[in-house]
């Protein structure tokens, strides 16, 4: 941690919104993406964002300090998600859906001009696929597939977000990773079939 940081974190325990406002700016983006890959949803992804940023500063008087802020912070992100995903577990959103803003409706990726159609289309169906099988995982898989193999944090990381044992990481990833692959050949299956 920073001195400067470490300052901002002093400020914000004695309820300075100034200093609690500079320091999140540099992880708002990061917890925005985390709370949209998790719920599928721009608008949810938001709200959920900024209520865990409210608990943050809400409850910065007991960071101890024992892992980072950020890891402290995408913990309660993660957290607020998971309340969130169990109070409206029978909705379901689609990753690729269209973002929706006051100029209109664009597309959450960019196409790639380089590879032929037919690249383009396969490499478009896999994400699809992938996606598709992403979101059938149960609430706790699907997150750490998302942290690990989407956000990129490493195991230690991942175990300071979810509060829990590295070992325990490792066991519910690998877990995570074989449901996603029988799922992607269920659903590789069932593609299939409906071509035949």
């Amino acid at each position: 941690m920073t001195d400067t940081e470490y300052r901002l974190i002093k400020k914000c325990s004695k309820g300075n919104i100034d200093a609690f406002e500079q320091l999140i700016e540099k992880y708002e983006k990061k917890a925005y993406n985390i709370a949209l890959r998790i719920l599928k949803n721009p608008d949810d992804a938001m709200d959920i964002s900024q209520e865990a940023f409210i608990k943050v500063f809400k409850s910065i008087k007991t960071f101890k300090q024992e892992s980072s802020f950020s890891t402290w912070l995408y913990r309660i992100v993660t957290n607020t998600c998971m309340d969130f995903l169990r109070k409206n577990s029978n909705k379901v959103y689609s990753i690729d859906s269209p973002i929706q803003t006051d100029e209109g409706d664009f597309s959450r990726e960019i196409e790639d001009k380089s590879n032929s159609t037919e690249e383009l289309f396969e490499r478009k169906m896999t994400k699809e696929l992938v996606h598709k099988s992403i979101d059938k995982l149960e609430h706790e898989h699907r997150i750490i597939v998302i942290l690990r193999d989407i956000e990129g944090f490493s195991y230690k990381e991942i175990a300071k977000i979810l509060n829990c044992t590295l070992g325990t990481v490792k066991s519910r990833l690998s877990r995570a990773r074989d449901n996603l692959r029988d799922i992607i050949l269920i659903e590789m299956e069932q593609n299939e079939h409906s071509i035949v």
